[in-house]
């Protein structure tokens, strides 16, 4: 199967400011190809871009807001707040259990780096 020249350009380093564009997207280390994999799934990169641009947002809120089921909301909730990028606080209002959901500094960055990655993917690979 034959690859395409952006493809070849990316993986034998013959476009230098391209590659230099990943690896900077990446932090500088590791493969400028790796993604973030707590946030790249689909579910956990909608749960932290919504509590982007709000403070918090309540375990309903979110199951709305994304359209999901209690279960892949919980578990997915559970994976990003395992990794330190979002909090978890759960409290009562009388009987009544209230989970609400804050990103972090950590989590806030997290999405910065990846945001920037994805930018760099697409420049690299859109023709000059």
């Amino acid at each position: 199967m034959a690859r395409s020249s952006s493809a070849r350009s990316l993986n034998q380093g013959d476009d230098a400011p391209r590659g230099s564009a990943l690896k900077a997207a990446a932090g500088g280390a590791g493969d400028a190809l790796e993604l973030d994999r707590v946030i790249h799934e689909r579910m956990r990169l909608a749960i932290v871009s919504a509590l982007a641009v709000n403070d918090s947002l309540t375990f309903n809120e979110l199951k709305q807001l994304l359209a999901t089921t209690d279960g892949n909301l919980s578990v997915h909730g559970r994976k990003l707040e395992e990794a330190g990028y979002v909090r978890c606080d759960k409290a009562f209002d009388g009987r009544t259990p209230r989970t609400r959901y804050t990103l972090t500094a950590a989590g806030r960055a997290a999405l910065e780096r990846y945001l920037a990655h994805m930018e760099a993917l697409i420049q690299a690979t859109r023709p000059r």
